[in-house]
């Protein structure tokens, strides 16, 4: 027999190799894979019985692994939690123990969040790695004092889109966990489709996260600013008030006669100088969105047009001039 080069030998095993496992079943790949994990991390670590990578959390468009170990633990993935949040992963488990410790210095009572972060589980999963996770109701609890940090006014403008997205976690985990518990007590959940409560969860998360969607594009403020002639500084600045009378003058005063009144009677401001919501919330699906998208875009039309402010307002108060009892608003007010 020819002696054979060392590199040659393992192209030949690595192709012997790929022919055994192309002709193994998916449970003998799962038991090899599983004596391969014990060789390795040894048979301490707690070991996935239930879930693999086609069968994930799914939160919106964002899926995170989640098994079920053999202790009986339920386990989220460690950036899989963060993902959930709508947190950049940048940073992972010190960025969030970093936030935390600033809520707990202001007053927030983190609970034990901080040690179970400092210290994930670590587990077998399915295919013999070694897999980082946290109990899955840390992400409802992590939710819990994201609310409750917003409830203290303590956010940065950076955090408040991740109280929003916990509120909406919140609401539809609540949901979908009476439901459970209806179709445990009742015996149902032997019967209902396996996926039954996804899609609750998937229809529910549809609507919410569509009411908190972006829906004034940057390039409306951004254009409002050029025409004003004022440093544009992104949409992390805060904008001046005078901004918002110029969204109620230009869209909502022009969109539908009456509809400025109707919205601020049903959206009034609040004792703290706030509004329950955004205008645009309480338009309707089916008519009120793809008007004040349509509107948006012919306003932003003129905007790119214009060479100043004054052309801006003749090309839009002959285009949609205001109807009923609107006043023109004072749109020369420099800001602070």
């Amino acid at each position: 027999m020819d002696e054979k080069k060392p590199v040659e030998v393992a192209l030949i095993a690595s192709e012997g190799g790929k022919a055994r496992a192309a002709s193994l079943t998916k449970e003998q790949r799962s038991q090899i894979a599983r004596k391969a994990a014990d060789a390795r991390w040894g048979s301490g670590l707690p070991a996935v019985t239930h879930g693999d990578p086609d069968h994930q959390l799914k939160i919106g468009n964002i899926e995170i692994p989640c098994y079920v170990l053999d202790s009986g633990q339920r386990v989220v993935s460690q950036r899989g939690l963060q993902s959930g949040l709508g947190m950049n992963r940048s940073g992972g488990a010190q960025r969030v123990l970093a936030i935390l410790a600033v809520f707990a210095s202001k007053g927030v009572d983190c609970k034990d969040l901080s040690s179970r972060i400092a210290k994930p589980i670590v587990f077998k999963t399915p295919h013999g790695a070694k897999g980082h996770g946290y109990e899955a109701t840390l992400l409802a609890d992590l939710c819990d004092v994201f609310l409750a940090a917003r409830k203290a006014g303590i956010l940065h403008k950076q955090q408040v889109h991740i109280a929003e997205q916990c509120e909406i976690l919140v609401r539809g985990f609540a949901r979908v966990g009476i439901i459970a518990l209806i179709d445990e007590a009742t015996g149902y959940q032997e019967v209902r489709d396996r996926e039954a409560l996804q899609e609750i969860l998937d229809r529910y998360l549809r609507k919410e996260f569509a009411a908190w969607a972006k829906t004034f594009p940057d390039e409306f403020y951004r254009e409002i600013f050029r025409l004003r002639q004022w440093v544009w500084k992104g949409m992390r600045v805060n904008r001046p008030q005078c901004v918002a009378n110029y969204t109620k003058d230009l869209v909502y005063a022009r969109l539908a006669p009456g509809i400025l009144k109707e919205l601020e009677d049903r959206n009034p401001i609040g004792p703290k100088g706030r509004r329950a919501a955004k205008h645009f919330q309480l338009l309707t699906d089916d008519v009120g969105h793809p008007a004040l998208a349509q509107h948006l875009h012919a306003i932003i039309g003129f905007m790119r047009a214009a060479d100043s402010w004054e052309q801006m307002l003749r090309l839009v108060n002959r285009a949609f001039p205001k109807r009923g009892d609107s006043l023109q608003l004072e749109l020369f007010t420099d800001p602070d």
